[in-house]
């Protein structure tokens, strides 16, 4: 968690399109990888810094290794994980080897469809790019 885990371009983009698909409904963007890297990129300003990061990581990382037990069922392809808490919900998005969950105050399925969508636009290019590179 020392700022290594992302380049800040795309820890800027993630952010960005959190913003816009959220607005004010946005409690917290963690970005993470399959590896042990885990970055808290946005944090809103009347929520405690309790977070037991680490922990949440370990957790959703197994996102990494339970979506292939999705691949060829009628369901179709693994889209994002949304759970529902007493204080607000999580949205977790993979794309290849990282992630994102974002924390959110309650609002619409449309609202969660579109983050999702932009999330995974900004991963996959990410990914492209780091292919090309």
């Amino acid at each position: 968690m020392d700022g290594d885990a992302i380049d800040q371009p795309l820890a800027d983009e993630l952010v960005s399109v959190c913003r816009t698909a959220v607005g004010d409904e946005l409690r917290s963007i963690t970005y993470f990888t399959d590896d042990d890297d885990v970055e808290q990129l946005y944090l809103r300003s009347d929520l405690d810094q309790t977070a037991d990061l680490v922990g949440f990581a370990e957790h959703e990382r197994l996102g990494f290794h339970s979506q292939s037990a999705y691949r060829n069922t009628q369901l179709g392809e693994y889209g994002a994980t949304i759970r529902m808490f007493e204080n607000g919900y999580l949205s977790r998005v993979i794309r290849g080897d990282h992630g994102v969950w974002v924390t959110t105050d309650d609002m619409s399925m449309d609202r969660f469809e579109e983050l999702t969508s932009a999330l995974e636009l900004v991963l996959e290019d990410h990914e492209v790019k780091a292919i090309e590179e």
